[in-house]
This record gives structure tokens, C-alpha cells and sequence, in this order.
């Protein structure tokens, strides 16, 4: 018997974490309703709309979709994202709007116009996904970075905007995890007068490595399935046992330092 009980939304469904969230929750039950820009490259069973998050009368249409299908939204997940490399220096205007525009504005969309059917639900929660890049400044992703730490920001300014609506906010901060984000980061157009070239190919070797060497997605659709079944929510829950030891290590070193590690590591 379905789990009818809780919608979720899902967006980012096509591949990644939201694919792997979408597919797991709803073996499990829940009625969920997945969207992005594309269809997934694999086969699925869960409800899914085709939306551009970047464009609000696409959200606009999703929303009349809602609104047949369902009298309210129990969770958001806000899984839409895409990595980008470069040195800043040689990065353009362009590349840094593109990021912001579906890492930072196209949640910012969503969230707004989910909120009024959020709010008819008794127990209302909205999971960001975030990063641990947010926390941890790696060089040559620093647009990326740039995108986690402002979401970072939005979901504990809408916590505490939401609060009185019983509606519940949180970030997911993930490491290293293994899906086909590493292939589709969109790749700096090196020249061969770039002065970063080598250290930029050294920086991305090690964290395709590391990426690569990474946890399954289904290990984070397993902590947004406990968030979901959580009381209270956390302002951020940290995902793997050494990311959560680096944001620690972050708040009780001096920054030099634990700047420097990261430049030994990734600059």
C-alpha cells in the first residue's frame, strides 16, 4: 500500500541525489513528484514534470499541476544544481549568472511559489541541498562555493521566516559523492597562456579522484528520508563522518589554517 500520507517534491530528479531521492522514497511509499529541465536517462516509477526552475512561468505551471494533484505539499527538496571550474581571473560575467541562476535563484523560485501549499500542510518541511563546498572554499570551484554558501544563508533566513507557518527548514551538506556531477561540471576553456593551467588540472584530477572515491547518492536519500521522519529539524546536517570532522575542524582552527589545508589538498 502507498504511503499517500506525505507529497514530496523533488526537483534536480533527473540524475544525482534527486534522481536517487525520487526513486527511494518512492519505493518506499511516499507520493512523490519529481521535475526538471530533462527526462532521467533511466527508467522511473514516480510522478514527474518537466520544469525549468530558472524560469517562474514554468514554476507557475508546475504549480497548476499541484494544485489538481494534490491539496498540499508536505516536503520540498531542493536538489537542482551544476558545477562549474575555472580560475576567477579567466572565469566570465556569463558562467558566474548561469551558476547563480539554477544553484541560487531557480530554489529561490521554487521555494516562493511552494510555500502557499507548504503551508496548508501540518507538518512542513523544506531540505536544501547543500554542500560542504559551501563551508569549505576549494580554488577553482569558487562559483560553486559561492552558490552552497548563499543557499546555506537563504535556508536559515527561511527558517526562521517559516517558523510560525510550522513549516521546518534545513540544509544537507554533502562531501564527496559519486554521480555523473563530476562529468557534467561544466570545464574551464583552458588556454595555453592561462597561467592556472597546471594547477587547475592538478585541482580537478584530485577531486574527480575524490569524487570518484565518493559515497553512493543513496547514502544522502537516506539522511533526507530521517530528516523527513524527524521531529525537529536541524539548521544543517553534514553527511559522511570526515566532512563533518572538516566543518568542525573549520570552526575551531584559525582560518589560515584550515585554509592552508585545503590549498595543500585542491590549489
Amino acid at each position: 500500500m502507498r504511503n499517500m500520507s506525505k507529497t514530496i517534491v523533488i526537483s534536480g530528479a533527473s540524475s544525482g541525489i534527486g534522481f536517487a531521492t525520487a526513486e527511494y522514497l518512492d519505493s518506499l511509499g511516499y507520493n512523490v513528484i519529481g521535475l526538471s529541465r530533462k527526462y532521467p536517462t533511466s527508467d522511473y516509477k514516480f510522478k514527474y514534470f518537466l520544469c525549468d526552475i530558472t524560469k517562474e512561468t514554468q514554476i507557475e505551471k508546475f504549480v497548476d499541476f499541484l494544485n489538481i494533484e494534490t491539496e498540499s505539499i508536505d516536503v520540498l527538496v531542493n536538489c537542482a544544481g551544476m558545477g562549474v571550474s575555472g580560475a576567477i581571473e579567466y572565469s566570465t560575467e556569463e558562467e558566474l549568472r548561469k551558476i547563480f541562476d539554477v544553484n541560487v535563484f531557480g530554489q529561490f523560485l521554487l521555494t516562493k511559489n511552494l510555500i502557499p501549499l507548504l503551508r496548508k500542510s501540518s507538518d512542513a518541511k523544506i531540505i536544501n541541498i547543500g554542500s560542504v563546498a559551501g563551508e569549505l572554499i576549494i580554488p577553482f570551484q569558487t562559483f560553486y562555493s559561492m552558490t552552497k554558501a548563499a543557499m546555506h544563508a537563504f535556508s536559515e533566513g527561511l527558517r526562521n521566516e517559516l517558523k510560525p507557518f510550522n513549516i521546518q527548514v534545513t540544509s544537507v551538506l554533502p562531501g564527496d559523492i559519486k554521480t555523473d556531477f563530476t562529468k557534467n561540471r561544466e570545464m574551464p576553456k583552458v588556454l595555453e597562456d592561462d597561467l592556472y593551467k597546471d594547477r587547475i588540472k592538478k585541482s580537478l584530477a584530485r577531486m574527480a579522484k575524490d569524487e570518484e572515491m565518493g559515497m553512493p547518492a543513496i547514502s544522502v536519500s537516506k539522511v533526507i528520508l530521517k530528516l523527513i521522519r524527524m521531529k525537529r529539524l536541524p539548521v544543517a546536517k553534514t553527511v559522511g563522518f570526515q566532512y563533518k570532522l572538516f566543518v568542525f575542524l573549520k570552526r575551531i582552527f584559525p582560518k589560515s589554517f584550515v585554509n592552508w589545508i585545503i590549498k595543500k589538498m585542491y590549489g
